[in-house]
């Protein structure tokens, strides 16, 4: 499509859907096409989202438009562009308008707005989610392909899991948060909403730089935002949550475990840690972020919203440690988990509200929204909400998959397949799910790494891999010119003549790590050129006098094959 065509699409979605309440601010739409047509007539010129029309979050500043924060009181006028909304500018998008949210990003029901409710697209008796509702609403709705949110408490994801699109959740500091009203600062991060788990990453890719300016900006310590291939032994972690929520939800989490052969931990402290957003010395933190706003003029803030700012008031310093070492465990405990496991498996959320219940309580069902969601970003984790399944009547059911900080290029694989295993069409359109790219080639600062055992997905010792930027390529086997031998808990290869061909994985690694991941690796092994069926590649070899006693397993094709036979042994 070309820019007009993405201009006018955006243009008669607006007019089809007809809720006023997704936004705050909406460019005319002379102003729209005027902008689609010199898009247009520049040609595409490499920019990768040329012509694709987007909105932001009114707590994002766009240059000449007002931030509102969805707080008329507080509106102001930024000169310049967030550097999120000035990448995407700069890469050809085509900007829409600000849409609403939740006053200040504070709260999940998408309800607390001076501006008006954003219509849930699939049920207007239910509300849509927040905080950021309307960017959320005009991707289900097929106003615009994707948009900017904030994600917190999960801002980023109840929204997309009511909406039945996907909501990209980046490592904190990722994107640099200079423009964005704050909420908690420490933990805040611009999200995405899209229709694809892969549209979402792109924009990721257009939107994420380290800012100097941003002093809660981090450098990624390798290029996270590279697709992996589908791994082949994938080993995601659930928690037994049904208890937590209503039953369509558990039944749709419990064929996304089973989709996944989901392995069952114990996710206590992390839920413990979530009250900790709403409950602990990070409301005080949003407080501060207002302290002129409650102190000089609280009566422009939203009820609610004013009712949780001033709690933070009374938090006091001693409970803060208290919280500050809650928060400690249970990062290092989500250090042990991803040791173990690629991925988290939870719902993104336990229901989804009625508008009646929330104007009834407008605290108790927010607090029940930010359940499994509320502890990621204190956590430093990354993730995606992607749509898992749909309720008896019809509204959609959200799933949530999360790793480690700077995982999002070797998740989108996992959540890709996960949302097209039980969601053909994008939100409430009707429209088919845009194709998945390939995964990324190797890259020029990346080196082709041939495992062949405890390195392999799903083994022991693939997280020395994946924490040094490790991404699934390919599986592979050797020419038929190798013995692999049997040395305790990992395997030996050896090019020997009368050998056969062994199976394994090739993973790219950035190429600066791999001194590091060889410093790890014992004797008698080391690195060398195998001959794979497809040409050379760097890969695990052993020395000959290291395996001159130990048992060939060559007759088995690969390691994982051998380790098949040993647990049926056992």
């Amino acid at each position: 499509m070309t820019p007009m065509q993405h201009a006018e699409a955006a243009l008669a979605a607006d007019a089809a859907h007809a809720d006023a309440a997704i936004w705050i601010h909406r460019q005319p739409d002379a102003a729209i096409l005027d902008r689609a047509r010199t898009l247009e007539a520049e040609g595409p010129r490499g920019r990768p989202l040329w012509g694709i029309p987007f909105v932001v979050k009114d707590n994002i500043d766009v240059a000449g438009v007002p931030t509102t924060a969805g707080c008329p009181g507080y509106a102001y006028t930024p000169a310049v562009d967030a550097p999120a909304v000035r990448r995407l500018l700069e890469a050809g998008a085509l900007f829409i308008g600000k849409t609403n949210l939740d006053q200040f990003a504070t709260g999940l029901v998408g309800t607390r707005s001076p501006y008006g409710v954003p219509r849930n697209v699939f049920d207007p008796e239910l509300v849509p989610g927040g905080s950021s509702s309307g960017s959320a609403c005009a991707v289900a709705a097929g106003i615009v392909r994707f948009a900017l949110g904030t994600d917190t408490a999960g801002s980023g994801r109840v929204p997309a899991a009511f909406g039945g699109i996907v909501g990209l959740k980046p490592t904190v500091g990722s994107i640099s948060a200079t423009g964005l009203v704050p909420a908690c600062r420490s933990v805040d991060t611009i999200s995405v909403f899209a229709r694809s788990v892969d549209e979402a990453l792109a924009v990721q890719r257009v939107i994420a730089g380290f800012d100097g300016q941003d002093p809660y900006a981090r450098r990624p310590p390798y290029p996270h935002l590279r697709r992996s291939a589908a791994l082949p032994a994938p080993r995601v972690a659930m928690a037994d949550v049904a208890p937590l929520c209503e039953p369509a939800v558990a039944a749709a989490y419990r064929q996304a475990c089973g989709f996944l052969n989901a392995a069952p931990i114990d996710i206590s402290l992390f839920l413990e840690s979530a009250r900790l957003l709403y409950e602990g010395p990070w409301v005080a933190e949003r407080t501060a972020a207002l302290r002129d706003v409650l102190g000089r003029r609280p009566d422009v803030l939203h009820p609610t919203t004013r009712t949780i700012l001033e709690s933070g008031l009374d938090r006091r310093t001693v409970d803060a440690f208290d919280a500050f070492h809650t928060l400690r465990q249970a990062r290092r405990e989500a250090e042990h988990l991803f040791a173990r496991h690629d991925a988290l498996l939870l719902p993104t959320a336990p229901f989804c509200p009625s508008l009646a219940e929330v104007v009834a309580d407008p605290l108790g069902p927010n607090r029940r929204l930010g359940t499994f969601t509320n502890f990621a970003n204190l956590c430093d984790m990354a993730g995606y909400a992607v749509p898992i399944g749909f309720a008896p009547d019809g509204t959609p059911v959200g799933g949530m998959l999360l790793g480690p900080a700077w995982s999002e290029g070797r998740l989108a694989p996992l959540a890709d397949a996960l949302h097209r295993r039980f969601a053909a069409t994008v939100g409430a359109t009707g429209h088919p799910l845009p194709p998945p790219p390939p995964p990324d080639t190797l890259a020029a600062d990346e080196t082709a790494l041939f495992c062949i055992g405890a390195h392999m997905s799903g083994l022991p010792l693939n997280g020395q891999v994946t924490g040094l930027g490790g991404r699934f390529l390919r599986q592979a086997t050797t020419e038929p010119a190798y013995r692999l031998f049997a040395l305790g808990n990992r395997p030996g290869l050896l090019r020997a003549s009368g050998g056969g061909a062994v199976a394994g994985e090739v993973w790219a690694l950035p190429t600066a790590a791999i001194g590091t991941l060889l410093a790890q690796v014992p004797p008698p092994l080391g690195f060398g050129t195998v001959a794979l069926a497809d040409g050379p590649c760097l890969g695990f070899l052993a020395e000959s006098a290291g395996v001159a006693d130990a048992p060939d397993v060559t007759r088995f094709g690969g390691w994982r094959a051998w380790l098949g036979t040993q647990a049926e042994g056992s």
